[in-house]
């Protein structure tokens, strides 16, 4: 009989101060729904334990209040204006242990699907991959962004990004080619920064019906 895989959690970053908005994005309404519900339903369907990085105050509250029907643990980023880099450090010291790995995703990329998220999480429990992450496109066009998975060795590295790095790109480049990249299609890159962009994705969403 093999051995239980270790878990693997999915983090939800949903800190950001959304200043090109002019207005919370994460609550901004898409197609009936607050947007980071998106994000959230598609990691629901394949994460567990699930942690959402949220802001202070009535944002906060709000992201709360939307994602309520999840099994998410909420955990406060007291000083969301750090930089995203706060929120992973928020994230890594909030994560259960005995895990495998985490998963983090962004609160502002409701095109990301649970097949996405299906097909990395199976990748890294293939190979055991240091890092298994998203590239939209194909060729050199390939963008890599969110979601990205770390295992979970790399999970207390999260703890030393300075404030100036957006993300774990240092952690991630460090691992050179151990890196397990998997390209989606490039429609799927849409990080909903203003209201343009929740213009796209809204019609983005009509077409997938």
């Amino acid at each position: 009989m093999s051995p239980k895989p270790l878990l693997v959690a999915a983090v939800l970053l949903a800190a950001g101060r959304s200043k090109r908005m002019g207005r919370p994005k994460q609550l901004a309404d898409l197609n009936g729904q607050p947007l980071c519900l998106y994000a959230a339903q598609a990691l629901a369907e394949v994460y567990s334990p699930l942690l959402a990085v949220i802001p202070p105050g009535a944002v906060g509250e709000g992201i709360r209040a939307a994602l309520a029907g999840l099994p998410f643990t909420f955990v406060v980023n007291p000083q969301p204006e750090l930089g995203m880099a706060s929120s992973f450090r928020v994230a890594a010291e909030s994560l259960p242990a005995g895990l495998g790995g985490a998963a983090f995703a962004l609160a502002d990329m409701p095109l990301v699907s649970a097949d996405l998220h299906a097909k990395l999480l199976s990748a890294f429990r293939e190979t055991n991959a240091p890092v298994v992450i998203a590239a939209y496109g194909t060729g050199e066009d390939a963008v890599r962004a969110p979601p990205h998975l770390l295992r979970a060795d790399l999970l207390p590295e999260l703890l030393t990004l300075p404030d100036a790095d957006h993300g774990p790109r240092r952690i991630i480049a460090a691992q050179g080619k151990s890196v397990l990249t998997l390209n989606f299609p490039a429609a799927m890159l849409l990080d909903v920064d203003t209201p343009e962009g929740l213009k796209e994705a809204w019609a983005a969403l009509k077409e997938r019906g």
